[in-house]
């Protein structure tokens, strides 16, 4: 096995039978099936972290907007659009 390490998890009886029974129906191992679902969840989670550390410096940088103009924004687009 190249460039892996191991991770031991504790997870609801319920969550190991669903992975077992994935396992079984797609021909894959549990470790490939839970590998998956880490990276896709690790990749989403990191976006929004990044998305949220945006929206601070943007804050922080004066790049923000009063809640009323965005409601007067939102009425207008609002009327225009079928």
């Amino acid at each position: 096995m190249a460039n892996r390490s191991v991770i031991s998890v504790h997870t609801k009886p319920e969550t190991s039978r669903r992975l077992e029974e994935l396992a079984s129906l797609t021909r894959r191992s549990k470790s490939f099936l839970a590998n998956e679902a880490l990276e896709r969840y690790l990749a989403e989670e990191e976006a929004f972290v990044a998305s949220v550390q945006r929206g601070i410096a943007d804050a922080e940088a004066g790049r923000t907007h009063a809640t009323a103009d965005v409601r007067q924004r939102l009425a207008r687009r609002a009327k225009t659009t079928p």
